[in-house]
């Protein structure tokens, strides 16, 4: 390969890890394992579709109806799930540990939403609900300045 080639793929490939803020899990190809995000807080878990997708800070976002789609355009932030996605048990109880999520194991807390780890006989719902959510909550925040940036 032409030395200015691998220069300009070099920056291209930075540009691209690196051009988002915030860490997101996107596993499925989009935020909250493809779940529609506005929909949680109407209390449904439900699938998006790529029809109805959008990106936002670098990352794709899908919603179940175009209606969802329009809300999320109008006020991202208010949507986007904490810790970007990840387990909000494991970030405040593993010192910032990033793990996966079930984007059917959720709360809406204080107007925002948090995503939780449910699997194989271990519900971190239930944890984060039995060890006192506010200081979890507290303890993850303070983890999360440091491990959701690059």
């Amino acid at each position: 390969m032409k030395p200015q080639l691998i220069s300009l793929l070099s920056i291209f490939l930075y540009i691209s890890v690196y051009s988002q803020d915030n860490v997101y899990n996107v596993k499925k190809g989009a935020v909250a394992n493809g779940y529609d995000v506005v929909a949680y807080f109407s209390n449904m878990a439900v699938k998006g579709t790529k029809e109805f997708s959008t990106k936002y800070d670098g990352v794709s976002f899908r919603f179940y109806s175009e209606q969802n789609l329009n809300k999320f355009k109008e006020n991202p932030t208010k949507y986007i799930p904490q810790y970007g996605g990840y387990c909000a048990y494991a970030i405040g109880a593993m010192d910032g540990k990033k793990v996966g999520v079930d984007p059917k194991t959720y709360e809406i807390r204080d107007g925002k939403l948090y995503l939780f780890y449910n699997s194989w006989g271990t519900n971190t719902l239930k944890s984060w609900l039995k060890n006192n959510p506010e200081e979890l909550r507290k303890k993850a925040d303070e983890n999360w300045k440091k491990v959701g940036k690059h």
